[in-house]
C-alpha cells in the first residue's frame, strides 16, 4: 500500500483501495469522530443511512417516495427499501476505492444482505465499484460504561452558537455559560441519564448478534475507545492498513 505522510496534519493519506469499513460502537463511543478522520485521511465517503434516506425523499426517487409514505404513517422503513438505497449509493463513483458505513448494518439480516451485495458487485460485469467490494473491515470501538455515561450526560450546548461542551472533559471557562457569547448552556433531553441508560441497553441488545456475526467470520477488530482521540485514530488506521495488506 502506498502511503504518504502529510506534515501539515501529521496523518497518513492513502490513495490506494481501502475497501468497505463498518464502524460499530454505542452512542458516545466516538464513531462520528473516527469516521470523519478516516474519510478525510483516505479520501473515501462516509455513508449514513439517514443521509441516504433524506436524499432519496428530497429527490423523490421511487424508493424515496415509498419511504416517505411509510414514515408518514409512523412506521419504520423496511429493510428492503433501506438496502435498496444503500445498493444504489455504493454504485456511485466516489465509492470506487472504498467507503465507511455509518449506522449500517444494524442487524444480522442487514449484515448478510451487505455480504451478498458486495459479492454481487465483485462478480458484476459493469466494473462499477468492484475495487472496493471486498468483505468489510469491521472496527468495534469498545468504551467502558461509566465513561460513556460521562461523555453523554456531561454534554452541554449553546442554543445560540451551537458550540458543544462537556462538563467533565471540555468545560466552559465559567460554569454553565458559553465562552463565545455568554449564553446559558442547555442539556438536551436525550442526554439525561435515564434516557441514555435505555439507549445503551437497546444498543447492546441490537448489536451483540452483529458482533458475534462478524467475530465468527474473523472480520471483527476491537479498538479501545477509552483512549484519547489520537490513540484511537492510530489503532483504527493500523487495523485498516493491516487488513488491506492481506
Amino acid at each position: 500500500m502506498e502511503v504518504q505522510t502529510s506534515s501539515a496534519v501529521g496523518v497518513k493519506t492513502n490513495q490506494q483501495v481501502v475497501g468497505p469499513i463498518v464502524l460499530l460502537g454505542p452512542p458516545g463511543a466516538g464513531k462520528g469522530t473516527q469516521a470523519k478522520l478516516i474519510a478525510e485521511t483516505y479520501g473515501i465517503p462516509q455513508i449514513s443511512t439517514g443521509d441516504i434516506l433524506r436524499d432519496n425523499v428530497a429527490r423523490k426517487t421511487e424508493l424515496g417516495v415509498k419511504a416517505k409514505e411509510i414514515m408518514a404513517r409512523g412506521d419504520l422503513v423496511p429493510d428492503e427499501l433501506v438496502c435498496g438505497m444503500v445498493a444504489d449509493r455504493l454504485m456511485q463513483a466516489d465509492c470506487v476505492r472504498g467507503f465507511i458505513l455509518d449506522g449500517f448494518p444494524r442487524t444480522v439480516r442487514q449484515a448478510e444482505w451487505l455480504d451478498t451485495q458486495l459479492e454481487k458487485m465483485r462478480a458484476g460485469k459493469d466494473g462499477k465499484g468492484q475495487q472496493a467490494c471486498a468483505p468489510p473491515v469491521v472496527i468495534r470501538l469498545v468504551v467502558e460504561y461509566n465513561q460513556l455515561l460521562q461523555r453523554l450526560t456531561g454534554r452541554r450546548s449553546c442554543p445560540t452558537c451551537g458550540l458543544i461542551y462537556n462538563v467533565y472533559y471540555q468545560p466552559p471557562k465559567i460554569q454553565g455559560i458559553c465562552d463565545v457569547d455568554g449564553t446559558p448552556l442547555v442539556t438536551r433531553r436525550d442526554d439525561t441519564e435515564e434516557v441514555i441508560t435505555e439507549r445503551l441497553k437497546a444498543y447492546e441488545q441490537l448489536t451483540l448478534p452483529l458482533v458475534e456475526y462478524y467475530g465468527a467470520r474473523g472480520r471483527l477488530i476491537e479498538v479501545n475507545g477509552d483512549q484519547p482521540v489520537e490513540a484511537v485514530m492510530a489503532q483504527t488506521f493500523k487495523a485498516i492498513e493491516n487488513v488491506n495488506r492481506l
